[in-house]
């Protein structure tokens, strides 16, 4: 049992790993909210600290991105965005008391679908199967956030010389993985090999 899942758990481990690192890095470069902190400290403070001036949180209000990074000039900067909806900003503008039940809702059931889908897995299916493990993980990683402070932190921001819509929204770790993974359902369902057909002495196709 547990080498049937094995893909899934080292996979998806090690995605939600890379990603709260990430953003540990992200929060400690990128902003002042760390300052001052050392070692343990400065980790604890990490997860646990959600905007406290403000009552009830206000995205942005506590941390903010004060040290952006330029990375590749005019086309790759590491900048801290705390993003409270979806992918793009979606529903970022719903109550508080609504926002966060129906993120954690959506992200139980969509973690416990990418499950129903790995256990029905074949031995054959292995790109299906990374795919599935790099959704959880990016999965796991976006919720560990919401749980936690009720935004999503994103710090990577690609764009094309400043040039008006040619900006890709500000994602992380964690959306990469699901992007990788998406995209690797969809390979695997274009080159998904069809059963060789048979024929009988008796001329049958089988």
């Amino acid at each position: 049992m547990v080498h049937r899942f094995r893909v899934l758990i080292l996979v998806g481990l090690a995605t939600l790993a890379a990603d709260q690192v990430t953003k540990y890095l992200a929060v400690s470069r990128l902003t002042e909210a760390l300052d001052g902190r050392a070692g343990l400290a400065r980790v604890e403070g990490f997860f646990s600290e959600q905007n406290l001036d403000n009552d009830p949180p206000v995205a942005g209000a506590y941390r903010r991105s004060t040290r952006p990074y330029r990375f590749i000039e005019n086309y790759w900067h590491f900048r801290y965005v705390e993003n409270p909806g979806a992918a793009w900003g979606l529903f970022a503008n719903l109550p508080e008391s609504v926002r966060r039940p129906f993120f954690h809702l959506v992200s139980l059931v969509a973690l416990g679908f990418i499950f129903f889908m790995y256990v029905r897995l074949t031995p054959e299916q292995r790109m299906t199967r990374w795919a599935l493990a790099l959704v959880t993980g990016g999965a796991l990683g976006n919720f560990v956030d919401r749980l936690l402070r009720g935004y999503v932190i994103d710090f990577i921001d690609w764009h094309w010389r400043n040039q008006p819509g040619m900006r890709w929204p500000t994602f992380n770790v964690a959306d990469a993985a699901i992007c990788v993974g998406v995209g690797l359902l969809l390979l695997d369902s274009l080159f998904e090999r069809k059963p060789v057909e048979s024929v009988t002495p008796g001329g049958q196709v089988v």
